[in-house]
């Protein structure tokens, strides 16, 4: 067979009669090609007084020989061997401007690097001043903005470790002409060479401790690796005052440094060998010390042990101290969490967790500040007599928050959900900066009250953002603000929260995203203070609704429904469908009910979602509730394949009865957790035409201590692995697959092998499936070149066995 006759050939035919194709890159139709590539709007990064702007243009999509640039893969982590620099920024940006919000004019930055690929934009304490780095191919550097003239400096004198920038050992700002950052020790011609012969074999041992390992991916392999880690991670830390860079103590692996509140002070968590083959970085072990700002030790906090012996569970840790931090709201206290019941979550204790707290000069005794009835998560902190902690299980998926007095020492709970209660969820308090800069929970109306925002407001008409006071005493919460109906805008920042002054993100389902400043005491109009314009023309004219329905034990389920532009279903007809889905488990019914999401969004295109298949004649329902319930006193997941599909069977009868779906042409598709629902769909179900599936994991022996939410071991319940994997019912799968995964794929559990040995079991049994391997794309696709392919890909599959698929027969659908 030619390769010029794979088209003719795939759209004629369901039968493949070659097991590999040789084919090349190739474009879908123009309307996907122009949304996948289309500039999208800037993002902004707006100071605190509103004053100024910083409109950062994003970069267009790699391509695929941006991709292929070297790579290494070592702990968890994935490095640019040239530039000391991850290989895979998420987001830069090929532009800066600066916009003077109350003129409304905006200035190019001058001085700017020639192929600019920034990130990074922090603002310096008293805003006149930002800086970001810049990835260059060799070398990452700081440039530092005056705000007043608009010019851009070359700050840095050495180029900047940023190896492990991404766990919290960025830029940090000491005054407004000093920064710390840490700097490369050696140059990269420098790294080890690979021998050419092994000093011998690579073991691995463990003597009677019990180390349960989850499936990590890009881990140390061999002595070299380690090497390669030692010499990668290994930085600088500097002072920069005015140019000058100023070592602080010796070269080290620097997990994370934080400068205290009163800047005399860092606190540094440093790795250590022995590094682990089973664990990332993040878990090798470390000490956690504090210096002067010279780099002399005042203080050994803890000497933490590799993360390998951490117990299964998803509550249980190791008993060790951890949380380290420093108190906003003090010159310079550290506090830290620590276990009362051994790490282990399921003995029978009032009180699991403490938490301590030690100050400056840290040579006294650590002075206990409270206990928590669960896991202590996390304190905001705010005055002399307010903080607030947060606590709970994600076993259980319950979040608390207490009130702690730190002069007295009481602690009182004012809030406590279910995380899958969205309707509960009362926000989050609004910060403003201390005298230390530092931001800190500022209560208003003589400290008797929080102002609380949250950004996603989910209610029974959707989600309405809104802003509320939580008073303290009656610990009731009032909505003074919410989105209007018919739109959805949030509150980006509080300018003012006496004044109630706001800048809100607003957009409609026609209307991109823009900024506004809104006055709520004033009740004067809204300023608007960008013009965005909207950067998909295709979509205009496509409908987006929320639609409502509900499943046989009757669980009720949502979904975003997208009809093509023009489209009239008495002229037209129901219509092929791709159903796009994610599953969730839930412990209520109630929770799993609930509407999520808002029809009155602006249609934003998620390369990797599945709206590009609404301009090419097929209704889409994006986001289907695929809810996991647990019922009967049993987990969720115990009944995971029977409830996939009578959600499934909800969504197909809903879109039939509505009389826009073709129930004899539905294709269900997902990624990740999403392929192994739409495996398992396939598996056990007829219910669908054909199957998307990407980056999934189908054999849930290969992540044995347990996946997701589920933290069963297979040794707990093998039963549940083998009937939870659609690896195990291969043979049943006639459905149509299109199988998709990412060849350097760096998520936990989804190696690529999954993809792999489905195909082949598929294949085996007779069964119609294709499987693509995209070049160098991890978890999620970025690639250029790979997205329009794998959007050519899953376009011919549902040209051939969707749209073009004959009436379902009797037996197919029972």
């Amino acid at each position: 067979m030619k390769q010029t006759l794979f088209c003719a050939l795939l759209l004629s035919t369901s039968v493949w009669v070659k097991a590999q194709d040789a084919v090349g890159y190739q474009k879908p139709p123009q309307a996907m090609t122009e949304l996948l590539t289309a500039k999208p709007t800037p993002t902004v990064s707006i100071d605190s007084k509103a004053e100024w702007m910083v409109l950062s243009d994003r970069n267009a999509l790699p391509s695929v020989e941006e991709l292929a640039r070297p790579e290494m893969r070592i702990a968890g982590m994935r490095i640019n061997p040239n530039n000391f620099a991850p290989s895979r920024q998420v987001i830069s940006f090929s532009g800066l401007s600066l916009k003077n919000i109350k003129t409304g004019k905006v200035y190019p930055i001058l001085g700017l690097p020639a192929g600019l690929n920034a990130s990074g934009v922090s603002w310096g304490p008293d805003e006149s001043k930002f800086v970001f780095t810049q990835t260059n191919a060799k070398n990452v550097d700081l440039y530092l903005v005056n705000v007043l003239t608009h010019k851009a400096t070359k700050v840095n004198k050495l180029p900047l470790n940023n190896v492990m920038g991404g766990f919290g050992g960025g830029i940090t700002w000491v005054d407004n002409n000093t920064m710390m950052y840490k700097v490369i020790v050696k140059p990269a011609t420098m790294a080890p060479v690979r021998p050419l012969t092994p000093t011998g074999p690579v073991v691995q041992q463990n003597l009677g401790k019990s180390a349960p390992s989850v499936t990590y991916q890009d881990l140390i392999k061999s002595p070299y690796d380690e090497k390669l880690f030692e010499f990668y991670c290994t930085s600088q830390l500097v002072i920069n005052k005015n140019g000058i860079e100023t070592p602080v103590g010796k070269p080290a692996i620097y997990a994370s440094f934080t400068l205290s509140p009163d800047k005399k002070y860092i606190m540094m968590r440093t790795l250590h060998k022995p590094f682990s083959y089973l664990v990332t970085a993040q878990s090798f072990p470390s000490s956690v010390t504090i210096t002067d700002l010279t780099g002399k030790t005042v203080k050994t906090l803890a000497n933490l042990p590799s993360g390998e012996v951490r117990p299964s569970g998803y509550d249980n840790l190791q008993n060790v101290p951890r949380s380290f931090d420093w108190r906003d709201d003090e010159p310079a206290t550290i506090t830290w969490a620590a276990p009362l019941d051994s790490g282990l979550i399921r003995k029978k204790m009032d009180y699991h967790d403490v938490v301590y707290a030690l100050s400056a000069p840290f040579t006294g005794e650590p002075k206990e500040l409270f206990k928590t009835e669960t896991r202590f998560r996390n304190i905001q902190w705010g005055t002399a007599d307010l903080a607030l902690v947060s606590e709970g299980l994600r076993s259980k998926q319950t979040s608390k928050v207490s009130r702690f007095n730190p002069t007295t020492g009481k602690l009182e709970k004012l809030w406590e959900r279910n995380q899958t209660d969205v309707y509960g969820n009362l926000g989050d308090p609004v910060t403003n900066k201390n005298k230390y800069g530092r931001s800190v929970v500022m209560p208003i109306e003589n400290g008797t009250k929080l102002l609380m925002n949250n950004v996603t407001g989910s209610s029974p008409k959707g989600d309405l953002p809104f802003l509320a006071t939580f008073d303290l005493n009656t610990k009731k919460s009032d909505i003074i603000w919410r989105s209007n109906e018919g739109q959805y805008e949030y509150v980006y920042d509080v300018i003012d929260p006496a004044k109630l002054t706001l800048i809100t993100r607003k957009e409609t389902q026609t209307e991109v995203p823009n900024y506004y400043i809104k006055n709520l005491k004033l009740r004067i109009a809204d300023q608007q203070i960008t013009s965005f314009t909207n950067p998909y023309p295709q979509m205009q004219g496509v409908t987006k609704q929320k639609i409502s329905y509900k499943r046989a034990d009757g669980v009720d389920m949502t979904g975003d429904l997208y009809l093509p532009k023009g489209y009239n279903k008495e002229k037209d007809g129901p219509l092929p469908v791709l159903i796009w889905a994610y599953p969730a488990e839930f412990n209520s019914a109630d929770d799993a009910a609930q509407i999520r999401g808002s029809k009155d969004r602006f249609i934003t295109i998620n390369p990797g979602g599945p709206i590009f298949f609404v301009t090419q004649g097929y209704a889409v329902l994006d986001n289907a509730s695929m809810p996991i319930v647990a019922k009967d006193g049993k987990k969720p997941n115990d009944t995971f394949v029977e409830q996939l599909e009578m959600n499934a069977k909800a969504a197909i009868n809903k879109l039939s009865d509505l009389g826009v779906g073709d129930r004899n042409r539905m294709a269900v598709g997902g990624h990740s957790y999403g392929a192994f629902m739409t495996a398992n769909l396939l598996a056990h179900t007829n219910l669908f035409k054909a199957g998307l599936a990407e980056s999934g994991a189908y054999n849930r022996t290969l992540t044995p201590f347990g996946f997701q939410n589920e933290e069963r071991t297979y040794w707990d319940d093998p039963k549940l692995y083998y009937e939870m994997s659609p690896f195990s019912y291969a043979d049943k799968i006639k459905t149509p697959l299109l199988l998709i995964h990412g060849d350097a794929d760096d998520n936990t559990g989804t190696y690529p092998i999954n993809s792999e040995r489905l195909f082949a079991a598929v294949k085996g049994f007779g069964g119609t499936v294709r499987f693509v391997f995209l070049p160098y794309e991890a978890h999620g696709y970025r690639g250029r070149e790979n997205l329009l392919h794998k959007l050519w890909e899953q376009y011919q599959w549902m040209e051939t066995y969707v749209k073009k698929a004959k009436p379902a027969t009797t037996a197919q659908m029972d």
